[in-house]
């Protein structure tokens, strides 16, 4: 009878994790949000960005930009998820829950938004991966859900502060 009743009970638990949307296909610690990455400033550029929280902690942002210009492009996560306007200043400023002066994501002390640069190639397309200690996908103050990646107009100098001096903003999407 003892059985019955713990079979019951995790029946229910199981049937309750169904209807709450609990259930997922990936691993219970996976944590995912995406965005999509659209033209501003009236450029062409396009892209998608995953972000995947990792068991062992941090979270994986990968990066995909297409129809851009050649060259190196400084590419940040912004503090607000609102890419409205057509220059995307809606996104207001580096996503920086740290506290830390701007610099590139490999320096001890940066914003949790600075992904440093991405190469684009004659193609018009770049890829970027990075992992980053300062960032989550669950809530909480370093989440990158509400937040916006944005692709820029220049490079990243990685110094100037507080936005690396990297120029308009060619590209930006909402991190849902």
């Amino acid at each position: 009878m003892r059985t019955t009743g713990i079979l019951a009970v995790a029946g229910l638990a199981v049937g309750a994790a169904l209807v709450c949307g609990a259930a997922s296909a990936g691993p219970p610690d996976a944590a995912t949000a995406t965005a999509k990455v659209e033209s501003k400033s009236g450029s062409k550029v396009t892209g998608k960005a995953t972000f995947t929280e990792l068991p062992s902690g941090g979270t994986k942002a990968e990066v995909w930009i297409e129809n851009a210009t050649p060259g190196t492009h400084g590419l940040h996560i912004h503090e607000k998820g609102d890419c409205s306007a057509p220059d995307a200043s809606s996104a207001g400023g580096h996503f920086n829950a740290v506290g830390n002066p701007h610099a590139g994501p490999a320096d001890p002390k940066h914003h949790n938004g600075d992904f440093g640069n991405i190469e684009i190639g004659a193609d018009g397309k770049g890829h970027l991966v990075i992992t980053s200690d300062l960032l989550t996908v669950k809530p909480g103050p370093n989440s990158v859900v509400g937040k916006a990646v944005v692709f820029h107009e220049k490079a990243d100098d990685l110094k100037t502060q507080p936005t690396g001096n990297a120029g308009g903003r060619f590209g930006c999407g909402v991190i849902q």
